[in-house]
């Protein structure tokens, strides 16, 4: 994962929107999720380490990072890089493009940084089918994203779908930088109410979350989340045993 802390994964996506190089930027925001499904699918985790930015959305990741002596500096959330992003943007006039929920989440997000953010311009919003899209729809939206011009793509499909998505199309966009940022349009439109700060650097975000949407996070959170948590840990012991045994060897 990218070693980073929010204002510095920021001040890359304005310098890749200012520098505008003719290629598109990928930033990955994930947490535990994202890296356990990595480790289950090598494919994915291709992906995920081809992004130009990898920032950790959870807490889990920092913890881990700590005991293996690679501390992170920090949480990176998603819904957090999305909202400091628009602060930003309304002293800048940065163009945003959401892609990805439902039409109704999508007219709430637009709203309220409408509302907000009035310098920050939505240059559009669209919510595709929640089926597999033909090439041909695929093509027509991407076509719809690049004529918006937006300076940034924020792609909330959920993990994995949204990297499979970014990845498939990322030669095809022209845009500065895409971010895939998970649940973040329910968060920040206010649909889904936001854990307080204390509550993710505490490591407790999972279970506010958990309480707000049970139906869709519990396998996660209950059953992949024990997992990730034992694998991570037998390895984070491996490592530090291996760390040991090459400091106590004696030197030449």
């Amino acid at each position: 994962m990218s070693r980073v802390t929010i204002d510095e994964a920021l001040n890359r996506i304005e310098r890749w929107i200012e520098l505008r190089e003719g290629r598109c930027r990928f930033v990955v925001a994930t947490g535990f999720h994202g890296i356990w499904e990595a480790h289950r699918n090598p494919r994915l985790r291709d992906v995920l380490n081809s992004a130009d930015l990898f920032c950790p959305d959870g807490i889990a990741p920092v913890w881990i990072s700590r005991l293996r002596g690679m501390p992170l500096p920090g949480r990176v959330p998603g819904p957090e890089l999305l909202a400091r992003f628009a602060v930003r943007a309304n002293r800048t006039s940065y163009r945003s493009f959401f892609y990805g929920d439902t039409e109704e989440t999508l007219a709430a997000l637009k709203e309220r940084f409408e509302r907000r953010h009035h310098g920050h311009r939505v240059v559009g919003t669209l919510s595709p089918p929640f089926r597999k899209l033909e090439l041909e729809e695929e093509r027509a939206m991407v076509k719809q994203i690049n004529e918006a011009r937006p300076d940034v793509l924020w792609v909330g499909l959920g993990l994995p779908k949204q990297e499979w998505w970014i990845h498939r199309n990322l030669d095809a966009l022209r845009v500065p930088v895409v971010v895939g940022v998970g649940a973040a349009f329910r968060l920040v439109s206010g649909q889904v109410k936001r854990a307080p700060a204390w509550v993710g650097d505490s490591g407790l975000e999972w279970l506010w979350r958990l309480a707000m949407e049970p139906a869709k996070l519990w396998r996660r959170d209950l059953v992949d989340g024990p997992r990730f948590l034992y694998r991570a840990l037998a390895e984070t012991i491996q490592i530090r045993v291996r760390q040991a045994v090459a400091a106590e060897r004696p030197k030449r």
